[in-house]
């Protein structure tokens, strides 16, 4: 007999750690008539076979607070549930073989510092007291968390349904979800069956969430969702009892694949080896629950070989058990939390690439949070599902990307460093153009971008390093001819939302802080705010006629940026579409930019004609196009939105044109480093949900007065009345030698206050640049700029200047001559 409702607020499918933590946080929040069914039994996915290491520090601040909520929910279970959750704080100890990986987990401990997390950088001789049993031969350098933990997955997960239990929460095993039944864009309900086939039903529900695990892409389907993620073979082995086997801190050998974890006397070694094995391409069995996968010992033996020689007690010891399990993992690595983008009422918690004890219980808290208010508690951006593009759904992609993402989790984790697997799904019309000039392609969004360009004789590759990577000159001289001459480079991938319709004017004004009953033409910086003043998009919107502008925005929040305005178009008369394959763009910059246009185009582009923020209809060539006067790297020029099909034309013709004035291709490095010079923010990094617009200091970008409501108005007011509480400050390193990526810690008069958002060279300032928030609650401007700075890079204190104006051309006369 299946007791269930027939009506529920939420139902959450899928009974592993995921799910009951979020049944857990939700009845936490007094939500009732919550119901979690589960198709077989609580864990059988892949919660029971966890390896259980809950590590706190992840590659964000707010990664690393979801991971360390964690820790302490876990801590603290067993004694409001009463089932023993195995937590334990064990410590864990990372250490480097090479000197590259060295400063990475060095990197890492200072990014810790700033994140709140107690780390030691430690050398050999406190390697072997923590973990005397380790070959240290090779061992450059170690790190020590002391207050890393492991535990036990299942009983995590009981004891999570059973507070879920004791707030009036549902939990039923063996209750399959069938089909998920949708009316436009709401779910209605669902559909179950018993898993003996003795009863079946429907639940009308809210809310549904998706916490199907590995199952989650299919469960995803029969909601209408996009859930890119793939099931990968995930192999480790336990040994036989060995005697006088003591607690042992958790061990990551990362060089090696490896790590390593004492459970009552015996060793549990796992392995993320660089090509994985995608398991399940034509879907997983029904009858799968608590199963093992075939042994593979041949796969699995350059690990143990490994293994064997960096603690030789392994040799010795018996196998007591070979372990071949699947866990799911996604394009990019990071989990897919939050409301999908396809759907109002749909909710995603899957997808969590072998972290997903450490992860439970934060990822748990916060969707619950953002389920209750309806807002994003804090900037979700690393995993919310609204990242992931439609293509990724694939098959084959996934197939061909999970081989990669496995593996990818102890790589090293090289600033720039590009996927390998499944590319070239999506390239601009100027694609094979830029190939044939020696173009070194990047991804993101499955958009393959020219990222540098080599020189003739030069390896068309990418050579990673914590240093001066091979492309640090390449990029320079880029950076030297949109700075000296005239560079071009392809911006085609930028999203490209289009907005039309009677009340599209209205529209606009309410979803965006910026001012847009503005002629026709005219090119409005601004952003999308939420309630309380938090920036959701950083966009440039061109009103194109009385009754169509065009939204541009960047090419990883293409989606999320039209979901967002969907969400809130309400009942304006507007349509919103998505053409960014529609036009080719490319970016003409630099002080020849006007004479390279010139000698292409009859149009005037004078000051008089088309002054800085306009747009105008232009011939060039034998073809038309549209002419965007903007800037995103500091110096003069345009930005041409050419039709596709005339897009290739545009390109030879400007190419040839250039030839003889110097003309330089560029790409996306050579970008990010002229606008971090400048100051310009890169949503994301600086500017996210939870930053505040005037703290951020794009207050200038809102125009509170414009007449109407908008979106997050009333949080503006007040910040600009109270004064700001943070300060989004620019530093130079006065060391020329040191790199900036992002996270790097901020140390103000002594002491940290804060991290890098963003970091890049500053080839014309001469030195790195970053740009970081600074506390400065009840602080003027002055009393922020009277303080000495640091920034902590890779252990050690470099001195920085900082500024609140741009360190390079701080009035904006280049963009305007």
């Amino acid at each position: 007999m299946v007791d269930l409702p027939t009506k529920a607020r939420v139902v959450i499918i899928g009974g592993g750690v995921i799910g009951c933590s979020v049944a857990y946080h939700l009845t936490k929040k007094g939500w009732g008539d919550v119901v979690l069914l589960e198709r077989k039994q609580l864990t059988s996915g892949t919660t029971w076979h966890a390896a259980g290491l809950i590590a706190q520090l992840r590659a964000t601040a707010n990664m690393t607070k979801l991971a360390k909520y964690s820790q302490e929910l876990y801590g603290a279970l067993e004694e409001e549930t009463g089932v023993a959750t195995g937590f334990k704080r064990c410590g864990s100890i990372t250490v480097a073989l090479t000197d590259e990986r060295k400063e990475e987990i060095y990197r890492q401990a200072a990014m810790a510092r700033a994140f709140g997390v107690e780390v030691e950088e430690i050398g050999n001789d406190r390697v072997q007291e923590l973990y005397p049993h380790l070959n240290l031969e090779g061992v450059k350098g170690a790190v020590y968390l002391p207050l890393d933990g492991q535990g036990d997955p299942a009983n995590i997960a009981l004891a999570l349904a059973k507070g879920a239990r004791q707030r009036g929460g549902i939990v039923k095993e063996r209750v399959k979800v069938t089909d998920i039944v949708k009316q436009g864009r709401q779910v209605t309900g669902v559909d179950w069956v018993a898993d003996d086939g003795s009863a079946s039903g429907h639940i009308e529900c809210d809310m549904v969430v998706n916490c199907a695990g590995m199952w989650g892409h299919e469960v995803g389907k029969m909601a209408g969702v996009n859930v890119p993620l793939h099931a990968c073979e995930h192999f480790y082995i336990v040994t036989e009892g060995i005697d006088g086997l003591t607690q042992l801190p958790v061990l990551r050998v990362p060089d090696e694949c490896a790590y390593y974890k004492e459970d009552a006397g015996k060793i549990l070694l796992g392995a993320f080896e660089p090509n994985a094995k995608p398991w399940a391409m034509n879907g997983i069995p029904d009858s799968f629950e608590f199963d093992q996968l075939p042994e593979d010992f041949d796969h699995f033996e350059p690990i143990l070989e490994a293994a064997c020689n960096r603690m030789p007690m392994l040799a010795e010891a018996g196998i007591h058990t070979f372990f071949n399990g699947p866990e799911s993992f996604t394009p990019d690595d990071a989990y897919h939390l939050g409301l999908a983008p396809e759907m109002d009422n749909v909710w995603v918690a899957a997808g969590f690439n072998s972290i997903g004890i450490q992860s439970a219980g934060g990822a748990g808290m916060a969707l619950a949070e953002w389920m209750d208010s309806g807002e994003k508690p804090f900037d979700l951006g690393d995993v919310d599902i609204s990242r992931m593009q439609p293509f990724q759904g694939n098959k084959k992609y996934l197939f061909e990307r999970s081989k990669e993402t496995l593996g990818l989790l102890y790589a090293d984790h090289y600033p720039y460093r590009q996927k390998a697997t499944a590319r070239g799904v999506r390239r601009t019309p100027f694609h094979h153009h830029l190939l044939e000039q020696g173009a070194v392609m990047g991804e993101i969004a499955g958009w393959e971008r020219a990222n540098w360009f080599a020189n003739d004789g030069q390896e068309r590759e990418y050579q990673y390093s914590w240093k001066r990577q091979n492309w640090f000159e390449n990029a320079a001289a880029e950076h030297r001819a949109v700075r000296e001459n005239v560079g071009m480079y392809d911006m085609s991938s930028f999203g490209k939302i289009r907005v039309e319709g009677p009340d599209a004017e209205k529209f606009m004004n309410y979803i965006g802080g910026g001012d847009y009953s503005v002629p026709n033409g005219k090119i409005v910086y601004t952003q999308f705010l939420n309630r309380a003043g938090g920036i959701e998009a950083d966009v440039t919107v061109t009103r194109l006629t009385e009754t169509a502008y065009l939204v541009v925005t960047p090419a990883a929040t293409r989606l999320a940026d039209q979901t967002w305005m969907m969400r809130h178009a309400g009942n304006f008369n507007v349509v919103v579409t998505d053409v960014t394959s529609g036009e080719g763009v490319l970016a003409v910059m630099g002080p020849n930019a006007r004479a390279l246009l010139e000698k292409v185009s009859p149009a005037d582009f004078s000051n008089a004609t088309n002054p800085f923020g306009t747009a105008q209809e232009i011939e060039i060539g034998m073809g038309f196009a549209r002419a965007h006067r903007v800037t995103y790297v500091g110096e003069l020029g345009w930005e041409i939105y050419v039709s596709s099909d005339m897009a290739v034309h545009v390109f030879e013709t400007l190419h040839e044109a250039g030839q003889d004035i110097g003309l330089k291709l560029c790409g996306m490095h050579m970008m990010d480093s002229c606008r971090i010079e400048k100051g310009f923010r890169h949503f994301g990094h600086d500017i996210t949900c939870e930053d505040h617009v005037v703290d951020a200091g794009l207050g200038f970008a809102v125009k509170v007065d414009k007449g109407g409501d908008f979106i997050g108005r009333e949080a503006v007011i007040a910040r600009k009345e109270s004064g700001r509480q943070n300060r989004l400050v620019q530093f130079k390193l006065t060391d020329p030698e040191p790199l900036l990526f992002h996270n790097e810690p901020i140390i103000r008069d002594g002491e940290y206050v804060g991290y890098l958002s963003s970091g890049n060279y500053g080839h014309t300032l001469g030195g790195a640049v970053g740009l970081g928030y600074v506390p400065c609650e009840s602080e003027k401007a002055a009393d922020v700029l009277a303080s000495s700075y640091e920034i902590d890079v890779c252990g050690v204190k470099v001195k920085a200047e900082a500024s609140l104006k741009p360190m390079y051309d701080p009035k904006s006369e280049r963009v305007k001559v």
